[in-house]
């Protein structure tokens, strides 16, 4: 492949990943504000579908990419930008492999919660609590990368 075609599928892996998490974060928070566990159920049936077939795969072809791209420019990690984003890429993960196994979770109380018509049980108020503030980490750094990849800062300012 060339350069071009790489860059061009990174950008675009790099796009589908913040938009589908957006997005599925949205909806997800939507759905447990309206607080019934029947709707929250489904919602939550759609979230752990599309991040396995969207977030999932961008998140692979996003590191795959991005290794090729640094290996084929010479780029050691030693580059401020590259090196930053990288870690943050990991804190990225380190979020959202948690906040996978919580709507997951989510998705369980709450169909249990709609099949006996009782309301939604505490641990599913606490799974939430979880996956909201595992996100914000998670989101941050997904703007603080796209901000180092498109300016490409040499040192910390």
């Amino acid at each position: 492949m060339t350069y071009l075609w790489v860059k061009w599928i990174h950008i675009m892996s790099s796009t589908l990943l913040f938009g589908t998490g957006l997005g599925i974060a949205f909806f997800f928070w939507i759905a447990h504000k309206r607080g019934d566990a029947k709707v929250i159920a489904e919602t939550a049936r759609t979230v752990v579908i599309a991040d396995a077939c969207f977030t999932a795969p961008a998140v692979l072809v996003q590191f795959a990419t991005g290794v090729w791209l640094m290996m084929h420019l010479g780029m050691p990690l030693s580059v401020f930008w590259l090196r930053t984003a990288l870690m943050l890429f990991f804190v990225v993960g380190a979020c959202w492999l948690p906040v996978l196994w919580l709507q997951a979770r989510a998705r369980r109380l709450a169909a249990q919660a709609a099949a006996t018509g009782s309301p939604l049980p505490d641990s599913y108020h606490r799974t939430m609590f979880w996956w909201f503030w595992l996100g914000w980490p998670a989101f941050l750094s997904v703007v603080v990368i796209f901000w180092l990849m498109v300016l490409k800062p040499t040192a910390a300012t």
